[in-house]
């Protein structure tokens, strides 16, 4: 996108990469809506180019107000981006349905009401950029993270055909794919599922307890690597962040081409 001085929308601010993003931001001259479900959380953030606004994004009546909001204070939207979401881990046969449904009402459904809300806005005014806080586990999953992933999955596989349909009106879709990041994740907004006996050594459990405050990831590195992307002229339509996403990618990708070739034989034996 071209350097000028845009207008962004943002989603869980509360922690981690929200609140970085909303910093890197107005430390590039943009002004921004931050939001979270409780607002008084971001009150050290508000100032003279930056807003806050409540935002549940399970609630499609604050979605709506938040968009409107947005465009009442600063009378357009450039960047809005998906970040808000928690961690979760169990083993499939250990997560409730209902379990399920949550993660994926907050971090699937969430995120598409509010990319929906406001892609007329940004088709309208044929700019923009629609910034999808994904993962590593958006493209490949580990033991005791199946809801979690799943939710991240369906967000990319929605952002991919998103990105094909907006960007003849100038819009552009960024998946971002953090790996260990310090952004509270593993820590005491992690959802952890009951137990079963026969899954209590997964080794993801495991290591859920002890990494938060430890992870290599500087959210703050984050949150500026995203802005440099949406300024370049040619943005990927995914961004791994970390070194540990780029490896974990790259061994995923070799494994996939791998099982293609091995198997290409049997795969296209069966035309009629």
């Amino acid at each position: 996108m071209t350097r000028t001085e845009r207008v962004w929308l943002i989603t869980g601010c509360s922690a981690g990469f929200g609140r970085e993003l909303v910093r890197a931001a107005v430390a590039a001259g943009d002004r921004v809506m931050a939001t979270a479900r409780r607002p008084e959380q971001l009150a050290d953030l508000a100032g003279d180019r930056v807003r806050t606004h409540a935002l549940d994004v399970t609630d499609p009546a604050q979605v709506a107000e938040a968009v409107q909001a947005t465009l009442r204070e600063f009378g357009r939207i450039d960047v809005v981006v998906n970040n808000a979401g928690h961690g979760s881990v169990g083993a499939v046969e250990e997560f409730t349905m209902d379990e399920l449904r949550s993660v994926m009402e907050v971090m699937f459904f969430g995120a598409v009401a509010v990319t929906k809300a406001v892609v007329p806005h940004l088709r309208e005014q044929g700019s923009g950029a629609i910034v999808q806080i994904s993962s590593m586990g958006g493209q490949l999953s580990m033991p005791g993270f199946g809801a979690y992933c799943a939710a991240k999955f369906a967000l990319e596989g929605m952002s991919e055909a998103l990105a094909a349909e907006v960007e003849p009106f100038g819009v552009r879709v960024l998946i971002v794919e953090p790996g260990a990041f310090r952004t509270e994740f593993g820590g005491a907004r992690m959802h952890r599922s009951r137990e079963i006996e026969a899954y209590r050594d997964l080794p993801t459990r495991a290591a859920v307890d002890t990494m938060d405050g430890t992870q290599p990831g500087d959210p703050a590195k984050a949150a500026h690597a995203i802005v440099r992307v949406l300024d370049a002229e040619k943005p990927p339509l995914r961004l791994a962040l970390g070194a540990d996403a780029v490896e974990a990618l790259r061994g995923k990708h070799a494994e996939l081409r791998a099982d293609l070739d091995a198997w290409e034989e049997v795969s296209r034996a069966t035309a009629l």
